[in-house]
């Protein structure tokens, strides 16, 4: 074996054009676009093309390739016919071949370089790869927050977790206190 077969070679240099329908998302992304971003990225699609591949992981068992990174991007195609027909249904995509808790830090390691995260969404992510039993370190390196970070997001995602098999219900509101006037020529005179 020459040393040319042992380089490290980057996904990017492997871009595959894939049927759409065989495209996923995933179910841990927490990076949330307003409309006007979504609008914005379709605009940007349609005047310069794809111009970065989005990150998949290929599911052989289902002929699926799961979305690592790039939901928006395989949003717009799936959504604007301008897009899909000109790309003839094809998305631009790499593959990475990890496991679950390594692809949840992908995801959330390219989301955090580029947008902002649903807070909700971020502790269950946390709670995840907890339950999967990577520790602190790992999840601080891996997904690039500090300890009080993953602390605030274990305490939501642990009172989320507190409450998830509890009854119970927002209680009525108290009726509003009405002070009753101590004789009828008060009320005729206001």
């Amino acid at each position: 074996m020459s040393d040319n077969e042992n380089e490290y070679k980057s996904p990017v240099y492997n871009v595959k054009a894939v049927p759409v329908e065989k495209v996923v998302a995933n179910d841990y992304n927490p990076n949330v676009v307003a409309p006007p971003e979504m609008k914005l990225l379709e605009i940007s699609i349609w005047e310069d093309g794809f111009t970065m591949p989005c990150v998949c992981y290929y599911d052989k068992e289902a002929d699926k390739y799961i979305l690592v990174d790039g939901f928006h991007r395989f949003t717009v195609l799936k959504t604007s016919k301008r897009i899909y027909e000109r790309e003839k249904g094809l998305l631009p995509v790499v593959v990475i071949d990890k496991d679950l808790s390594n692809r949840m830090g992908s995801t959330i390691r390219h989301n955090r370089a580029r947008g902002t995260h649903n807070i909700e969404l971020m502790s269950h992510i946390v709670a995840e790869l907890d339950k999967a039993g990577m520790s602190d370190q790992w999840i601080m390196k891996n997904i690039g927050m500090d300890r009080d970070e993953l602390l605030r997001l274990k305490q939501i995602s642990g009172l989320a977790e507190l409450f998830a098999d509890a009854d119970f219900s927002i209680p009525q509101p108290k009726p509003a206190y009405i002070p009753i006037p101590e004789n009828d020529d008060e009320v005729k005179s206001e």
